[in-house]
């Protein structure tokens, strides 16, 4: 099974639903997987602009990650939406 299918004559990645994601909160301590519809990825100019985040489902806490390459590529692969940050003029 091919992981392209070809929508308007563009190739699009089909990402498979059951992708899920280990994690941890730091202040609960809980750890739980997520899918990629719960985690927002922002990619900036930098190491310092580039994180991860989702709420915690188990104690409601805002939690921000820092993102390296391999996180990157991961949590793309995966399905997770990226927000691409820009710096300003």
């Amino acid at each position: 099974m091919s992981d392209m299918s070809v929508v308007s004559g563009v190739p699009t990645v089909v990402v498979p639903e059951a992708v899920r994601f280990k994690a941890g909160c730091p202040d609960c301590g809980s750890r739980f997987e997520l899918a990629a519809s719960a985690i927002r990825l922002a990619v900036g100019a930098s190491r310092r602009t580039t994180f991860y985040s989702f709420t915690c489902p188990e104690c409601g806490a805002a939690v921000r990650k820092p993102a390296g390459e391999r996180i990157v590529e991961l949590l793309t692969g995966g399905g997770v939406r990226t927000l691409r940050l820009h710096a300003g003029l």
